[in-house]
């Protein structure tokens, strides 16, 4: 009796998955404890075919998951495949106007999805059939860009790519074109077209000399009631395949007109004193003028210093290592174009600063501390 009751309590019962699955589904509606009772379970039994079935029910979701993902994936295989593919035939449109994508795509509308190919080229398919409606000519729109970006082009060769969106503006304008300036900086930008960019500053003075110097008379006041009260020069240096060519000039603070200027192969208190020279001569001789510069040996010099005693000029200097004394000398050196090219020769040199001074920067570059009109245009208007 003692092995056949051992045997019997050896015995399992065994219930199927649609047993538990309704069990449990009773624990949920009346509670694991009275669903054991009704059932004849023990609690824990349903507690085991619960966690089990959430662990199936987590196994199964993450492999839905796993199975979506990988699904996505084998769909996107051929997207993926075409778009590598078009992007390889439309090496040579990428970059081209929106009308020669359009006949890329057009001409490849039986290889490629017209979808797939307007998301690589960046066209919007809208822009695409608008296109064909038109039988494939440019937009109005593109029609006016193209008339704009002409005059654009134009406007920036005659100021020799000097001129930014601002100044363009303001030609364009004179010229009878009137154009926002927003408008010309897009069609520059479309072009390509960037103005020639500021030389960094870079200190030519050299002020460790035992020489007299004279005092800040002008303080960063670069503000002139009328021409001839304040003048202000510095020299630059301008690269060429023979070496240095040195550059003084003299500029009035009324208009921002270079009034004198000189270039030489060495940086010397003649150099100085010959745009001073040629102030005084364009200026007709005025006296009590205030002539600022800053500490370098050169403007210190007997020379030049006897110059400015002789015509009756009244000397100032910038304070040591301060460029902000002398920055209306120096900003005509930061915008100045010649900087940026390249010359073999000191009179290949000599030649474009000549032009740029005297054709250029004093008769057709406008500047912003006047009006944004050319320090002649200003004098003329003044005197006027």
């Amino acid at each position: 009796m003692a092995r056949q009751a051992a045997s019997m309590k050896k015995t399992r019962t065994r219930y199927s998955q649609a047993y538990k699955d309704e069990a449990l589904a009773l624990a949920d509606r009346v509670g694991i404890s009275a669903a054991a009772r009704e059932l004849g379970l023990q609690p824990s039994q349903l507690y085991q075919w619960r966690a089990k079935a959430q662990q199936q029910q987590s196994a199964s979701a993450r492999e839905q998951v796993l199975a979506d993902e990988n699904a996505r994936l084998k769909r996107q295989l051929p997207e993926k495949s075409e778009e590598l593919e078009i992007g390889k035939k439309s090496r040579g449109v990428l970059c081209q106007e929106p009308e020669v994508k359009y006949a890329f795509i057009h001409q490849h509308r039986q290889a490629f999805s017209i979808q797939r190919m307007c998301a690589v080229l960046g066209v919007a398919r809208s822009g695409y059939y608008a296109w064909r409606q038109r039988g494939g000519k440019p937009s109005p729109r593109r029609c006016q860009q193209a008339i704009t970006d002409q005059r654009v082009a134009q406007a920036f060769r005659q100021g020799k790519g000097r001129s930014g969106a601002p100044r363009l503006t303001l030609d364009l304008k004179n010229a009878g074109v009137s154009i926002s300036r927003k408008t010309v900086a897009a069609s520059l930008q479309r072009q390509g077209l960037r103005a020639k960019a500021a030389r960094k500053y870079k200190a030519t003075t050299n002020s460790r000399h035992t020489l007299p110097v004279a005092p800040n008379l002008l303080k960063q006041d670069f503000t002139a009631e009328a021409p001839n009260r304040k003048w202000v020069g510095d020299i630059t240096y301008l690269a060429t395949g023979e070496g240095w060519l040195y550059l003084a000039v003299l500029i009035d603070l009324y208009s921002r007109k270079v009034i004198g200027w000189a270039m030489s192969e060495r940086m010397t208190a003649d150099l100085v004193g010959d745009a001073l020279q040629m102030a005084l001569w364009n200026r007709k001789m005025p006296k009590g003028v205030i002539v600022h510069s800053d500490r370098g040996g050169q403007y210190c010099s007997t020379l030049y210093q006897s110059l400015l005693t002789k015509h009756g000029l009244t000397c100032s200097m910038s304070a040591k290592g301060n460029c902000y004394d002398n920055a209306c000398a120096e900003s005509f050196f930061h915008s100045e174009a010649i900087h940026g090219e390249r010359f073999e020769t000191r009179e290949a040199m000599r030649r474009q600063v000549f032009e740029y001074i005297e054709l250029d920067y004093n008769r057709q570059r406008r500047h912003s501390a006047i009006g944004m009109i050319s320090p002649e245009a200003f004098e003329a208007r003044m005197i006027a």
